[in-house]
């Protein structure tokens, strides 16, 4: 059935609420990577409604009250692995009758990076093992959302002859990154091996699991080292994994795409000649080409979308630690309301890893540009937002009138047709399908503006072509204009283009539009911004913690895809590609793994806090112009809670001067500071002689070494400490502080000058806030800057000043000083 007659077919009345559901949610789902967001809708009856295609089908069996719950105990201790799990049994079968019960119950025993596991039990059995001694947290295993070339070269790591930097292609042999998501396609060009690559470092103890059509021997070479697939939790949830025709592999072999491509950008080899239908040409290849690559499939395809469950999130973790990866890359994570640490897969897991010295990066969330809905927020991993690079795709089109534009798009052909408004064919001139007036819309291009009906240019197109048309111009504010692959063609103008054309359209008798295919430019553009659909900070969960951390390309990145899966996922869409152009924080996140396997590979002691502090306090705050990166969604200048402490810089990464630190007994003040008791700290941090573990009562997150400084909730005179690490070739080093107060605040750092040594290479200093104005409810900036005539060490400044009393506005005194 062709497209056309396909939406035809979804325009009788049965199939309308799917369609339009559909559009609706892949709509917003183009930068959570062209996937639905959500496996089902309620519709007004209280039945609940599968998603598209499946026709309207309402259930009336009672769910079951068992669900899948993880129960969290703490360090594994070194216990033998069999042992633990025989604990896990004796464990769970104090809420069975029989031993035999509890045995059927388990879905995974975590037994080798910490103890735990997850299990099928009701409200009764969790809350009755919550409250036994020894199990710090059980909670149920939630669903996790996934968060869907030029790159390099943008951020400085060039291939060029006269300028490539031998580090991207020097390093990295030894390290392995882990990546959580959707699986992997082996025969990409992206995971062959480099020429050269030495035998897999002897550190690595995991494998290559045989599933269908996934042949270890076939697929697994000294690049990609190890595959695994979890879907324990995943079958509990929804029943047999659905592998008939174009359905999953039971295996860890990619459907959807999304995990080959976050693997490519992280590691990929070079693979030259890489383009989307011409577009974006070049070389392809991850942020370390020479690393090695695991594997870890956790997301399944599912109503058109990649569910991941967080009992297998875990059981990765789990596997990941004992294997011997360097580095995890989890593009997925969980909107607001956060959970209270350690009731979570992600912050479990991170958690292990990091004090084993593994690096964990996450993505930030696409649920951009409103505050407060940043996710993966622990203090221990890396948190990653989305950017803009250089690179767009300018799209002529030249109106009967002669008068043409420039939009952007992903157009392969030149057409030429009648162009007409969308009031014809759509009420109120909403381009969505509820809108829709049954006119067909045959041979014709339609003007749509997101500002009529808030339309995505997904729902747009979708609609359009319910209509029969033939393509669309769609109106978009300049802040979220960038292309995207809509099926039909589609060519993003901005209000002002749009409202022309529009007027052209109203005053011709016979409108026409001639659409010119796409080109690639470079450097013409302003970069980076950040992406509109970025969630932003401050966290909901620790807001003394900055997050996000830092920022990553994350706008139409090319990389590797699965050919089983078409380009925008469309059920009717039959194109089968190589390479493909994805959008998302999920895009960014393994951006910043790469960087990080480079780091852990040229600095293979320093401790995942360490590298992330080199990240983050060598990252930029200025565009290629020079001026202000801009927040995506607005017209404004970029803070802290929009980009974290700016977009990563790849090479000054490798060599920051001074660092951050954080070790066992950080942990511990902050794990204070949550309200965690001496006991459950003991048993969730690994042993180690001579760490305090005790909490003396006035432990505050502001004390953790962080490489950022942020206050909540200034009221009056704070101090803030800081230790920094020496890590340069220079060991007798001499840095200068300046600081940029935040507005309306006085901030003094003392000392103002660091004297480092062979003997003294890590010193503390201390930064005194006073507020000087009367203020509620906003966030001010400013940074404190270590420089030694070559390194600049930036430490965002944070600061919510909250003087303003209950109760009347009379002048008084702010942190000592007299207000008048």
């Amino acid at each position: 059935m062709s497209p056309v007659e396909m939406m035809g077919a979804w325009r009788s009345p049965e199939c309308k609420s799917g369609l339009r559901y559909y559009s609706r949610c892949h709509s917003r789902a183009l930068v959570s990577q062209r996937s639905l967001k959500q496996s089902e809708m309620i519709s007004s009856d209280g039945c609940f409604m599968k998603s598209f295609p499946t026709y309207p089908l309402c259930s009336f069996g009672v769910r079951p009250k068992e669900r899948v719950h993880i129960v969290y105990l703490g360090h594994s201790h070194g216990q033998e692995p069999l042992l633990t799990t025989k604990l896990h049994v004796k464990l769970l079968s104090t809420v069975f009758s029989r031993q035999e019960e509890a045995e059927d119950a388990i879905v995974y025993s975590y037994r080798h990076g910490f103890s735990g596991f997850a299990a099928m039990l009701n409200s009764t059995q969790a809350s009755t093992l919550a409250s036994l001694e020894g199990v710090i947290s059980v909670f149920r295993s939630k669903l996790l959302q996934l968060h869907t070339t030029r790159s390099w070269d943008f951020m400085g790591l060039s291939l060029s002859t006269q300028q490539r930097s031998p580090l991207q292609l020097d390093y990295g042999d030894d390290i392995v990154v882990g990546i959580f998501d959707t699986g992997v396609w082996p025969e990409s060009d992206s995971f062959k091996e480099e020429p050269g690559m030495p035998p897999v470092p002897q550190s690595w103890r995991g494998t290559c699991v045989k599933g269908d059509k996934f042949e270890p021997k076939k697929a697994c070479n000294r690049k990609l080292v190890g595959a695994r697939y979890y879907l324990n939790g995943f079958e509990r949830e929804f029943g047999p994994l659905d592998t008939s025709g174009d359905g999953e592999y039971r295996s860890p072999r990619d459907r959807i795409g999304h995990g080959t491509h976050t693997a490519a950008t992280a590691v990929g080899s070079t693979a030259a000649n890489a383009s989307y239908f011409g577009l974006g040409l070049g070389a392809a290849r991850g942020g370390a080409p020479r690393a090695r690559l695991a594997v870890y499939k956790v997301c399944w395809f599912k109503d058109l979308d990649g569910k991941c469950n967080e009992a297998d999130v875990l059981a990765a973790f789990d596997d990941a630690l004992c294997d011997g990866v360097s580095v995890i890359s989890a593009s997925l994570g969980s909107s607001p309301p956060l959970m209270p640490f350690f009731r979570t897969s992600t912050d479990i897991g991170s958690f292990h890893a990091a004090q084993v010295g593994v690096t964990v990066v996450f993505s930030a969330g696409n649920d951009g540009p409103a505050p407060s809905l940043v996710q993966n927020v622990s203090p221990w991993s890396i948190c990653v937002a989305a950017g803009t690079m250089d690179r767009t795709f300018p799209t002529r089109i030249v109106l009967g009138n002669s008068l043409s534009f420039m939009g952007e798009g992903f157009v392969t052909k030149e057409t030429k047709m009648k162009l007409v408004d969308s009031i014809k064919f759509f009420e109120d001139g909403s381009c969505s399908f509820d809108k829709w007036n049954h006119k067909l819309a045959t041979g014709k291009i339609v003007l749509c503006f997101s500002s009529i009906g808030q339309v995505s240019s997904t729902t747009a197109a979708l609609s359009v072509l319910a209509a029969n048309g033939s393509g669309i111009i769609f109106a978009q504010t300049t802040t979220e204009q960038a292309a995207t692959d809509d099926y039909l063609p589609s060519v993003q103008v901005d209000l002002n283009q749009a409202t022309q054309i529009l007027y052209y359209i109203q005053s011709s008798k016979d409108p026409t539009v001639h659409v010119l295919p796409s080109r690639t430019s470079i450097g013409c553009s302003p970069a980076p911004s950040v992406a509109y659909f970025s969630s932003r900070g401050p966290s909901s969960a620790t807001p003394n913690i900055l997050k996000p951390d830092i920022t990553a390309p994350g706008v139409n990145v090319l990389a590797a895809w699965s050919p089983m899966s078409s380009p925008t996922l469309l059920p009717f869409d039959e194109r089968s590609v190589k390479w493909n152009f994805n959008s998302g924080t999920s895009m960014s996140c393994p951006h910043v793994s790469g960087i990080a396997a480079l780091v852990k590979s040229v600095h293979p002691t320093w401790s995942p806090a360490m590298i992330k502090s080199a990240l983050m306090t060598t990252a930029y705050a200025r565009d290629t112009s020079s001026d202000s990166i801009l927040a995506g969604g607005t017209l404004k200048p970029t803070d802290a809670f929009d980009m974290g402490a700016g977009h990563v810089d790849p090479l000054r990464a490798l060599d920051p001067g001074l660092v951050y630190d954080m070790g066992a007994r950080d942990y511990v003040v902050f794990l204070c500071s949550l309200g965690y008791t001496q006991a459950q700290i003991k048993s969730m941090l690994l042993p180690s002689p001579g760490v305090d573990t005790s909490c003396g009562g006035d432990e505050s997150d502001l004390d953790l070494n962080y490489p950022a400084i942020t206050v909540s909730d200034l009221s009056g005179s704070t101090t803030i400490r800081r230790t920094l690490r020496n890590v340069g070739r220079i060991k007798n080093a001499v840095y200068f502080a300046s600081v940029r107060s935040p507005q309306g605040v006085h901030a003094v750092v003392w000392p103002r000058l660091l004297l480092f040594s062979r003997r003294k290479e890590r010193i503390t200093y201390y930064v005194t806030m006073i507020p000087l104005k009367r203020s509620q409810g906003r966030y001010d900036f400013g940074e404190v800057v270590w420089c030694d005539g070559h390194h600049r060490v930036r430490t965002p400044l944070i600061v919510h000043v909250n003087t303003t009393m209950d109760g009347g506005c009379s002048s008084g005194s702010l942190g000592g000083l007299q207000v008048a």
